[in-house]
């Protein structure tokens, strides 16, 4: 059978249930004309050279970080991750609205009327994948084992950026925190009131409030269980196992060259897991001849990082690629409107389109001496900034019309959006130059750039990455700012350096995703609690305003209750200049006609284990 392949571009990247991605909506503003005829006009070249059968091929267009399910932030590591550590939970693979069933776990969560206690039975017999660790016997996953990943998740050391899930709620969650931050080490073997393995398969969590999100948070890698054995074995000082994975899940790591490639091959001691029948007739086709086979159905998947998107379109016009997402500034040239263009579409091309699950936006540091603080003077240059900032033009130039404007915190698709609600910023440049003269910066030496209210030279630096993605981008910005009177330069780093810088504050502005992957909305609004500065609050926005209503929004199930909340945070983000926020993007994935059992889950970007190649 020939090669299944997939390329993950920026645009589609997901931290656990909001993760970090390099700024999906930056891209370049043309690409060379041979790919878009190649893509456009389709090329014949559709014999790859000869790979090893049933593998499926896979580009990253950012390096992946590490493996380590508690310390994961970004979505390419996530995706490896998912594919070797399995979550106790799922969604169905064809429901829509997404539905939760078990995975690791034989059941649904029993969750007391108060919904502050779950209790989660486990599978029994599921076993780790082989690994020197165990001394060459079975190891099979039990209650400790997910006690013991959960409070990894509380160890100050790991900085784990889903800490906030338990974090003033847990029962005795807290004070193993502030005992661990005193000691300078987390204690796994003392107990915690509100975790406790029942018996050998049954974990029991207590919450000292209501948490209606929880269950959710259960479908991530970041939730999945871990053995101790190979942490004791083969953690860093961070008390992290970034390069040694072994799960429960369907495939596990077997080569890795950083930045390179990644090799995934099957996990012969996964559980029975079959193809799914779908309920929906309109799936039937999708599942025609895989439904009931064993999972996964390809062996081996191989991951190459290619950073540009011209290598891979390319790669996917010659059919080294089987799965391909469109470049934004590309979609004109494969599409006529929403539809796939007829040269494509004879070939058998399949487009999948779906309004991506993302919150997108470039923020600023409120720590920073030049545009972060809470004074008026400071508020005032970071909003003339979002004022001035053309989005216009980057909906219809840099995205080609692929994306609407963002009008919520709350991405498409979760709980809480509200699609009828207007833009959250709009562009106005005389009124951010009204505005910066208003507070005092004003261009005092004639050169057509303002200074600082105190006289001092204003250079307001952006942070991105070197490749073309972000080129289109920075001049946009540059164009934006000049327009206004602000002088912009940037630093440009790869992906990894900045999310470091990033975690440790030393960023003036960057655009970031942050892909959803569960319907609850409550991460994202998690991306502006104080209480997340290092790790998931790059903004590093302190207002106690905020946090009030954020932890309140917490102990409160869906509905209108929870979603006004939402609204006045998300004003209040707005009213202090926190985020430029971008439009939601369209995505656009191209399909060869020989991938079998894909179907797009607006929570899970890739399902590699259900994907399978038809003979050609």
């Amino acid at each position: 059978m020939d090669e299944v392949a997939v390329a993950c571009d920026t645009g589609a990247s997901t931290r656990g249930p909001a993760r970090r991605c390099a700024a999906p909506r930056r891209c370049a503003a043309a690409v060379v004309a041979a790919v878009v005829a190649a893509i456009a006009f389709g090329s014949t070249a559709g014999s790859a050279l000869a790979q090893p059968a049933r593998t499926l091929k896979v580009a990253f267009a950012v390096a992946e970080t590490g493996f380590d399910p508690p310390a994961i932030a970004d979505n390419y590591s996530s995706l490896i991750a998912r594919a070797i550590f399995e979550p106790l939970y799922s969604y169905d693979y064809y429901a829509r609205p997404s539905k939760l069933v078990p995975a690791a776990a034989e059941s649904l969560p029993e969750v007391s009327s108060d919904l502050t206690t779950y209790t989660i039975r486990l599978r029994k017999g599921l076993r780790f994948a082989d690994d020197p660790v165990f001394g060459g016997k079975p190891r099979e996953l039990t209650a400790q084992d997910v006690v013991y990943s959960w409070k990894r998740l509380l160890d100050p050391k790991v900085r784990s950026y889903f800490v906030h899930v338990f974090e003033n709620r847990l029962a005795g969650g807290d004070e193993a925190i502030a005992k661990a931050r005193k000691s300078g080490a987390f204690d796994y073997d003392a107990p915690i009131a509100g975790l406790a393995a029942v018996d050998r398969h049954t974990v029991r969590v207590k919450f000292t409030q209501p948490y209606y999100g929880f269950r959710h948070w259960l479908t991530t890698v970041n939730f999945a269980p871990v053995a101790r054995e190979v942490v004791d074995r083969h953690k860093d000082a961070s008390n992290r196992v970034a390069e040694h994975p072994v799960g429960t899940g369907p495939y596990r790591l077997v080569e890795w060259r950083r930045s390179q490639r990644i090799v995934l091959e099957a996990n012969p001691n996964w559980r029975d897991a079959r193809y799914p029948t779908p309920s929906d007739p309109a799936d039937a086709a999708i599942a025609q001849g895989l439904a009931g086979r064993k999972l996964p159905l390809v062996p081996r998947v191989e991951v190459s990082i290619i950073e540009e998107a011209q290598p891979r379109l390319l790669a996917f016009d010659r059919g080294e690629l089987d799965m391909v997402e469109v470049p934004s500034e590309l979609t004109p040239n494969v599409l006529d409107g929403d539809r796939l263009k007829p040269a494509l579409a004879a070939r058998g091309i399949a487009l999948h389109r779906i309004l991506e699950p993302a919150l997108n936006f470039t923020y600023f540091n409120l720590d920073d001496p030049v545009v972060g603080g809470y004074t008026p003077d400071r508020i005032a240059l970071r909003r003339a900034m979002i004022l001035g900032y053309d989005r216009d033009t980057e909906i219809r130039v840099l995205r080609s019309g692929q994306a609407v404007p963002s009008s919520q915190i709350s991405p498409p698709g979760t709980e809480g959006y509200d699609p009828d609600l207007p833009p959250l910023q709009r562009t106005d440049v005389a009124a951010a130059r009204a505005l910066l003269d208003r507070y005092g910066y004003k261009d005092r030496d004639g050169d057509g750039f303002r200074e600082q209210p105190n006289g001092k030279p204003l250079v307001v630096e952006k942070a991105s990455t070197p490749n073309a993605t972000d080129r289109g981008s920075d001049e946009l910005w540059k164009k934006s700012m000049d327009a206004i009177g602000v002088r912009m330069t940037f630093v440009k780093q790869k992906w990894p350096d900045l999310v470091k810088m990033a975690e440790a504050g030393k960023l003036q502005m960057w655009g970031l995703g942050w892909i959803v992957s569960i319907p609850d909305p409550d991460s994202s609004y998690a991306l502006l609690h104080s209480k997340q500065i290092g790790m998931m609050n790059d903004a590093r926005l302190r207002l106690p305003e905020y946090d009030r209503l954020y932890e309140a929004s917490r102990r409160l199930p869906d509905g209108q209750e929870r979603n006004a909340l939402y609204r006045k945070m998300t004003d209040l983000m707005a009213a202090y200049g926190v985020w430029e926020v971008g439009p939601a993007r369209i995505s656009n994935w191209l399909v060869q006609p020989r991938v079998r059992g894909f179907k797009r889950h607006p929570f899970i970007q890739h399902w590699w284990e259900h994907y399978d190649v038809a003979p050609q």
